[in-house]
């Protein structure tokens, strides 16, 4: 049974893209997509867990992580292209079919994944992935009237999520108390650590503000939904700040077949619920095999 997890790296378009990988390929791939504000770090528990089972990749972003980080004068820090190199990397790495983990800023990389190759993916699992506007409670009013009319006022709120204090909130904004204990401090703080290298935050909130950018696709992605039907795994924090719950079961409006947990967590499921999300997507795979 091989459960180490082999830490590689590979350019593309000279770009070095870092990535753990675990599981022996012959099983089901699934390529994990971190969100903000961590990296592919997000994932280890879960690879080591179900490695014997599955095939999995986990790359960081450029500029996240222990991927490259190009200066902001030689790469443009939009979804977009983000999306553009991790679709570069699945090729680099030679990907044919997988399945897709995504959370976070993961779902608006692999949504357009799905979009640019719906015939390669053979599932989603979503963990409190963004796709309808039922996500946007009212916590991100501030960071809208920014896009929609940015001043040195607004900036300096919207800015403060890029802060130690920030970091840490992604993990425990909205937590039940005794999940608390669950979270691991190395986490946000390798996330803070890695966040807060010389012109790095300013990077953050470039990328922030292409935002907008995503609502833009929700009609394409749900269309994609109606039309592909990938099976797919929705997991939700019902406690997530960040991602309202009214969106978790939005899904089913668009994939007839979709499953879909409500968790007493919040954002980061994989650090406070993480026994649970491991039985949830080893029994989705092992139905969907059983088919």
């Amino acid at each position: 049974m091989k459960r180490q997890i082999v830490n590689k790296t590979v350019y593309v378009n000279g770009v070095a893209i870092f990535y753990r990988e675990a599981g022996d390929p012959k099983n089901p791939t699934v390529l994990l997509l971190h969100g903000f504000p961590t990296s592919s770090l997000m994932f280890k528990n879960l690879m080591t867990a179900l490695s014997d089972k599955f095939h999995f990749i986990a790359p960081d972003y450029p500029g996240f992580g222990f991927s490259d980080f190009p200066s902001v004068k030689e790469f443009d820090y939009s979804f977009e292209n983000i999306a553009l190199y991790i679709n570069e990397f699945t090729e680099v790495i030679m990907l044919e079919s997988f399945s897709i983990y995504f959370h976070d800023y993961g779902s608006y990389i692999g949504m357009r994944l799905c979009l640019k190759n719906p015939n390669k993916i053979d599932s989603i699992i979503v963990q409190n992935g963004n796709n309808y506007f039922e996500g946007h409670g009212p916590n991100w009013n501030e960071t809208k009237a920014y896009w929609e009319n940015p001043t040195e006022e607004k900036k300096k709120k919207v800015y403060a999520f890029l802060s130690a204090e920030g970091t840490k909130e992604q993990y425990f904004a909205g937590v039940p108390e005794n999940l608390k204990q669950n979270i691991s401090p190395e986490s946000w703080i390798i996330d803070w650590e890695r966040l807060n290298r010389p012109q790095n935050l300013d990077m953050q909130f470039k990328l922030n503000c292409t935002y907008p950018t995503n609502f833009e696709l929700f009609s394409a992605i749900q269309e994609y939904f109606r039309k592909y039907q990938p099976p797919a795994l929705i997991i939700w924090g019902k406690y997530d700040v960040y991602f309202d719950v009214a969106e978790a079961n939005c899904y089913k409006r668009d994939l007839e077949q979709a499953e879909v947990h409500i968790l007493e967590g919040g954002h980061m499921l994989l650090e406070t619920n993480f026994d649970e999300v491991v039985e949830l997507i080893d029994n989705f795979f092992t139905k969907r095999l059983a088919e």
